[in-house]
């Protein structure tokens, strides 16, 4: 089954094809600069991922050959407010990016071109980044007079350390895919032809094991903090006792506890 959902703004495309989902930054005249309407588009998409249990994979991409995503719309956040930027801005971007890091899915970024600002955020939100043999990544907020506001400060030394992630913060020097690659930003670089046959691979890679596991071993990989709860309560409504509990509540009597 193949469905197909487009937002009225048409900035973010999600196709939904069998086990595998794709969410396409769709704003290439802007190099698919991130404004408001398409956070919101993003949000979507990502409550429509997390609502189907047949998704196993979810691919993030962009449409052209110049730009994964050039990070923030300047247009759209330069003339807010101080408390308007907080409000409406930074807390949007990231409640959104850490929906898309919490989804219970595995999550591959295939970047295509520049990998810039919130661009290069959201890419860190994923699981998995390929990425282009053309594709470049910087973190440029410094020379617009500001810092990374969608956890760039926390994701970014996580992932290639504090000493890398302070070089490309401090100086919003580009660097190129093979750098990339050698840092740890990216686990795998392509040729800019083949990128999303290879993250389509990969995500048939990972959807044909069984969900269930993959999407614990993200859960426990990642530290969630729902997960021990919820994998504690699942296996005791499931053992003889908590069987046993809910049948003693609806039939209003003592339960019998035999600790199986």
């Amino acid at each position: 089954m193949t469905s197909t959902e487009t937002p009225p703004e048409g900035r973010v495309r999600l196709d939904i094809d069998m086990f595998v989902a794709t969410v396409t930054l769709d704003r290439e005249a802007k190099l698919n600069a991130l404004g408001p309407p398409m956070i919101s588009d993003l949000e979507r998409s990502l409550d429509q991922i997390d609502r189907d249990p047949e998704v196993r994979v979810v691919i993030v991409t962009a449409v052209g050959e110049r730009a994964f995503c050039v990070g923030a719309d300047v247009n759209a956040w330069s003339t807010l407010e101080p408390l308007d930027m907080w409000r409406q801005w930074i807390r949007a971007g990231h409640r959104v990016f850490q929906r898309m890091a919490r989804l219970r899915q595995p999550t591959i970024a295939a970047i295509n071109g520049y990998a810039f600002g919130g661009g290069l955020e959201l890419a860190l939100a994923t699981d998995i980044r390929l990425a282009a043999d053309s594709a470049t990544f910087a973190m440029p907020e410094t020379t617009l007079g500001t810092l990374p506001g969608w956890a760039g400060t926390s994701r970014l030394p996580a992932l290639i350390g504090v000493a890398r992630a302070k070089q490309l913060i401090y100086t919003g020097i580009p660097i190129d895919a093979a750098n990339a690659e050698r840092w740890g930003l990216i686990n795998e670089m392509v040729p800019s032809h083949g990128l999303l046959t290879r993250a389509a691979e990969l995500a048939a890679e990972i959807a044909a094991n069984a969900p269930l596991p993959v999407q614990m071993a993200k859960a426990a990989i990642d530290g969630d903090d729902t997960a021990l709860e919820g994998f504690a309560g699942a296996l005791a409504a499931s053992s003889a006792d908590g069987r046993e509990g809910i049948a003693a509540f609806r039939e209003k009597r003592t339960p019998q506890f035999t600790g199986r």
